[in-house]
């Protein structure tokens, strides 16, 4: 496993939400694990989706779903049509000062954003920005945004990011509004920003980056300029995906939403996919039906399913997978994928611990129905970095298991997973205030299971939706562990209620 980072020296996100869907007011703070929690309707879910949607938007690795399929690029070629000669000027100046650091092995610990850059970028990104409300769209199955208003808002829905560090006063904030007679998005990037710049050399966009600029250091002066007029617009995407990681923070890792009704889906995947085959070779020979919308988090959860038999199996290459401690504690056996010889198309098994045989998905428990993606993603989808987002993993488990399965979660984000998880389970956030209180107690002698299920408090965000009637929504603020060791939720109230009843 590797090392544990402390959070504290990165990167922080913070989501501004107001008058969206059920949520009258919400400030959180995305962190290694993030915790949602609160009465049902309250906006559990339409955050978690906005937190996913905003992923999807600025990842540069994935392509996009085949539903709505777009890669992140802020520039393209006409762009720089009009951009004055002192904007290239600065732009090639500042790429040589970071291209002469890396030579040297001794990148500046902060290296400042030219002016003229940084108000391309601000102007590039308020254009793309706009797909937001296309990825949002798409994530919720609507066609208008102006149905996610929250109902007793006369005015619209305000979506803002903020990028802060430790290292730059003013944060980097990206705005959305969404209006009842359209959407406006705005980025602000300060003048003067300092940016720790951090390269991955093997990224497709550092290495343009450093072809470029080893082109350029072996010619003349004037056959430099002549290499600098024809490769502007390599220049400026190259240099962009170095500094993107910078302005969006997080948000330029992949996400994978495990949704509510994943079981069901899971049983049901063949069924779907076989319509969708059927009505796809049928095509033009009668006429179409209207299809249901899916939601861009189920066609998402859809389509990693088919795509599940093709990927690799991560666990072959490391003696021990993220998912692994989950077979093993919990489900006391083994999750599989067959992959059909005819078409390519998986089949899920589950093999218990002794057992010759596999069993079909379909006929396990709904315990390790549940589990079962959250299995395959880990094994075959998520990596280091990434964000995995779990609608309600307490669904179909025993108590003991709720406990077990958090434990498991702690060691996942140990493991550089980032996690958010939306709960009703008492169980879920007692073990939570255990795995957080267990990191102020002395390091034990002696090897236990619990020693790496530990986290420290400012790793851990519990965000509380709490309803109200006057504006009619919800509120979600931060609750901290309290003095009595456990997250004050409202459950207690429940239990009191159920005692008194008695």
């Amino acid at each position: 496993m590797p090392a544990y980072t402390d959070s504290s020296r990165q990167s922080r996100i913070e989501l501004t939400v107001t008058d969206f869907g059920p949520i009258s007011q919400a400030e959180v703070e995305l962190r290694p694990l993030t915790v949602l929690v609160g009465p049902s309707n309250t906006g559990k879910s339409y955050l978690a989706m906005l937190i996913y949607a905003l992923h999807r938007l600025w990842n540069v690795e994935a392509a996009g779903s085949i539903y709505f399929r777009r890669t992140f690029r802020i520039f393209r070629p006409g762009d720089f049509q009009d951009v004055a000669e002192d904007v290239i000027e600065a732009t090639f100046s500042f790429a040589k000062q970071i291209f002469d650091s890396s030579r040297k092995q001794a990148l500046a610990d902060k290296i400042e954003i030219p002016r003229p850059l940084a108000k391309i970028l601000r102007r590039s990104y308020e254009q793309h920005g706009i797909y937001l409300r296309e990825e949002i769209c798409r994530c919720f199955g609507i066609e208008d945004t102006t149905t996610l208003i929250r109902q007793g808002s006369r005015t619209s829905s305000d979506i803002a990011v903020y990028l802060r560090n430790s290292w730059q006063k003013i944060p980097i904030s990206h705005q959305l509004n969404i209006g009842r007679h359209g959407e406006k998005f705005t980025t602000s990037i300060p003048d003067n920003v300092r940016l720790p710049i951090d390269i991955d050399w093997q990224s497709r966009g550092a290495k343009m980056f450093q072809n470029i600029m080893e082109a350029q250091s072996a010619r003349s002066n004037q056959q430099q300029k002549e290499l600098r007029d024809l490769y502007t617009f390599e220049i400026f995407e190259s240099l962009t995906s170095i500094v993107h990681p910078l302005i969006v923070g997080p948000l330029t890792n992949n996400a994978f939403y495990l949704p509510a009704d994943r079981t069901g889906v899971m049983h049901a995947h063949n069924v779907v996919v076989s319509a969708l085959i059927g009505s796809a070779a049928m095509a033009g020979v009668r006429p179409a039906a209207r299809t249901p919308m899916l939601s861009g988090v189920l066609a998402d959860f859809l389509e990693e399913l088919i795509e599940l038999g093709r990927r690799p199996n991560r666990r072959r290459t490391s003696r021990r997978g993220p998912g692994d401690g989950i077979e093993k504690s919990i489900l006391r056996g083994a999750i599989g994928v067959e992959k059909s010889d005819a078409v390519g198309y998986p089949h899920f098994t589950y093999k218990p611990e002794g057992w010759k045989d596999s069993l079909s998905l379909a006929n396990a428990s709904s315990m390790v129905s549940e589990l079962a993606p959250i299995i395959l993603y880990l094994r075959h989808v998520v990596g280091t970095g990434d964000m995995l987002i779990i609608e309600e993993p307490e669904s179909h488990l025993h108590p003991a298991m709720q406990v077990q399965l958090m434990r498991e979660i702690a060691r996942l984000v140990r493991a550089g997973i980032r996690v958010v998880v939306t709960t009703h389970s008492e169980w879920v956030l007692e073990e939570l205030a255990n795995i957080v209180g267990r990191s102020g107690l002395p390091k034990p002698n002696t090897e236990t299971s619990l020693n790496d299920a530990v986290l420290p408090a400012r790793d851990v965000g519990v965000w509380l939706f709490d309803p109200k009637e006057r504006p009619k929504g919800s509120v979600v603020r931060e609750i901290p562990l309290a003095e009595s060791g456990l997250y004050p939720t409202g459950f207690d109230d429940v239990a009191v209620a159920l005692h008194n009843d008695w």
